[in-house]
């Protein structure tokens, strides 16, 4: 049995969400860097180019790559052989969301009360999806997802007569409808299976897969690429303003799920797609 002080998860948690918000990962520059290639409109070009530099003035000052600077969505394995010391794991992750956004002085964007609205002055509770695994690490996982995007992410309960063709175009409907909001070019999460909330779950950890790998199962892959190639034909392009690349990938997840239910779930990322990992 392995032990964790859960000062430790704290300290890391910070980081992540300080490094989640300055630096962008290599594979999202590279796909950045492959839009503004392939992008045909010179408006759209100069978007891209723009979209490039930013993160890059972000990652060399640490000033954050967007205003919106997210709730924090954190993504946790712990293995059945960790033993955590020194408090509460829950209570260590937020401390660390906490910190990291105070020391980062990243916008504070979580209100307590989703009716009354008051914010809560230190972008606190995160929100947590745990899982149990084999082993004695802790992987913990930070996306900070800003609401331009999610506010336009979507679920629908197809009939199962409905079947892929409708799955498919449920989510041509989603990303059509979001326009510029989402502020394309656009990573494209997408959960089918499950349940309602299942589904929603696997559409939010599809946004962690490197941007650009492809889906180990090949009917998946050959499904990402013609759901790619249709979004790119609604003529959304960078940031709204027409053009061809409205998205950089679409990511799907499929589970099982009940003979009468066929759930799917758009979880719509803008062009920066944040996220950290570390493992303890």
């Amino acid at each position: 049995m392995r032990t964790l002080d859960c000062q430790i998860v704290t300290e890391v948690t910070s980081r992540l969400c300080r490094e989640a918000n300055f630096v962008l990962e290599p594979d999202v520059i590279s796909a950045l860097g492959k839009a503004r290639d392939d992008e045909i409109s010179t408006t759209g070009k100069d978007i891209l180019e723009k979209l490039h530099e930013n993160a890059a003035i972000a990652a060399r000052d640490r000033i954050p790559i967007c205003q919106d600077t997210g709730i924090a969505v954190v993504f946790v394995e712990v293995g059945q052989e960790l033993r955590l010391t020194g408090g509460s794991l829950e209570e260590a992750i937020t401390a660390g969301v906490r910190d990291g956004y105070a020391r980062g002085f990243l916008r504070k964007s979580v209100v307590g009360d989703p009716l009354v609205r008051k914010n809560t002055g230190d972008n606190t509770p995160p929100v947590i999806h745990w899982r149990l695994v084999p082993g004695d690490r802790l992987k913990i996982s930070v996306l900070p997802k800003g609401a331009g995007s999610e506010n336009m992410s979507a679920l629908k309960m197809l009939k199962p007569a409905e079947g892929l063709e409708g799955a498919k175009q449920f989510i041509l409907d989603t990303v059509s409808a979001a326009g510029p909001n989402p502020c394309p070019p656009l990573v494209v999460g997408v959960g089918i299976g499950g349940t309602m909330e299942k589904a929603a779950l696997l559409a939010k950890e599809a946004l962690l897969r490197p941007v650009g790998a492809k889906n180990p199962d090949p009917e998946l892959a050959a499904l990402e690429d013609a759901l790619v190639a249709s979004i790119n034909q609604l003529g959304i392009g960078p940031m709204g303003l027409g053009g061809r690349v409205t998205a950089l990938a679409v990511h799907v997840l499929v589970f099982p799920t009940h003979i009468a239910s066929l759930p799917v779930a758009v979880n719509l990322n803008c062009h920066a797609v944040r996220h950290k990992t570390a493992v303890l």
